[in-house]
């Protein structure tokens, strides 16, 4: 069991969610402002992506990333900063010819996805560790462009959040490790729950996480209603966790939740169960995170 837990929000995603819940943030100032209402309620780490401020959609924007990244750094409020890298991956079957991307394709190159975390140099960005029958799209990330993606995130020297979607996944990422593309102890991230990867369940969580290398630290999320069950198995189980409206609209049936209410109901769950929330401090050092007001990483690297 752990007892000292680094706490996640995944603050706004990139689905189709903003009908359906108006707590999700959409403009940059808005994100930023969530990411503090986050650390404010007892995350220390915030995942972002971006959205266009005027559809609610997907954004790859670098001034979208930058906006967000200066309103949060501006704030009197620490919160360790995660930019996602694994945009640009979706392709959906054209409907009249199957054999090429259809509306809603959008694909990157490992540098256009990695151009926000190697210009912004957040503490952390997301490395989403193979490709994956994600609903009823394919999301595309190559082995060779995943080697290629992890070169330019260690260069950076920016910590990668190893998002295993799949027990593959598992065994990729381990693969980086090996190759030496990954430093230090690597960061997985346990994905559970999505159409069509891992099961969010007790048994699935417990089979990835005896995958992982034995100086790993990772953290796992569920889905939907699921995001809270997850939270107190991940700890039980000795990982961190994490919460947000990426994951979950919901706080209970029939009332919508923001940011902030889920990062409090997620640390009283941890509370509970006997633990305690790390701070944004304790988990920099934790994880020998870069500091982005010295630049310097624990250990004399700079």
């Amino acid at each position: 069991m752990n007892r000292n837990v680094i706490l996640t929000c995944a603050v706004t995603g990139a689905g189709d969610t903003t009908s359906k819940n108006p707590n999700v943030p959409v403009t940059p100032q808005q994100i930023a402002d969530s990411c503090i209402e986050a650390a404010r309620a007892g995350a220390s780490v915030a995942h972002i992506h971006v959205r266009d401020p005027e559809t609610g959609g997907v954004s790859h924007s670098l001034d979208h990333y930058r906006e967000v990244m200066q309103r949060v750094r501006e704030a009197d409020t620490d919160i360790v900063m995660n930019i996602t890298a694994g945009g640009g991956g979706d392709w959906i079957p054209d409907v009249e010819d199957p054999t090429r991307g259809g509306p809603g394709t959008c694909i990157q190159t490992p540098a256009e996805r990695h151009a926000p975390v190697g210009e912004l140099l957040p503490e952390m960005c997301t490395l989403d560790c193979g490709s994956l029958n994600f609903g009823d799209m394919v999301y595309i990330n190559t082995a060779d462009w995943l080697r290629e993606h992890a070169r330019l995130v260690q260069a950076a020297g920016v910590k990668p959040e190893l998002e295993c979607f799949d027990l593959g996944h598992v065994r990729f990422a381990r693969q980086l490790h090996q190759e030496g593309l990954i430093d230090d102890d690597p960061l997985f991230q346990l994905c559970l729950g999505i159409p069509w990867g891992a099961e969010a369940d007790a048994e699935t969580m417990l089979t990835m996480r005896n995958k992982l290398p034995e100086n790993a630290n990772w953290a796992a999320f569920g889905i939907g209603r699921l995001q809270m069950p997850m939270v107190a198995q991940a700890m039980l189980l000795g990982g961190h966790a994490r919460v947000g409206l990426e994951d979950n609209l919901m706080l209970k049936k029939g009332v919508l939740a923001t940011n902030g209410s889920l990062v409090e109901k997620a640390g009283d769950i941890i509370e509970n169960l006997g633990g305690r929330l790390m701070t944004p401090a304790e988990t920099r050092k934790h994880l020998k995170l870069r500091d982005p007001a010295t630049g310097n990483i624990p250990g004399g690297q700079a």
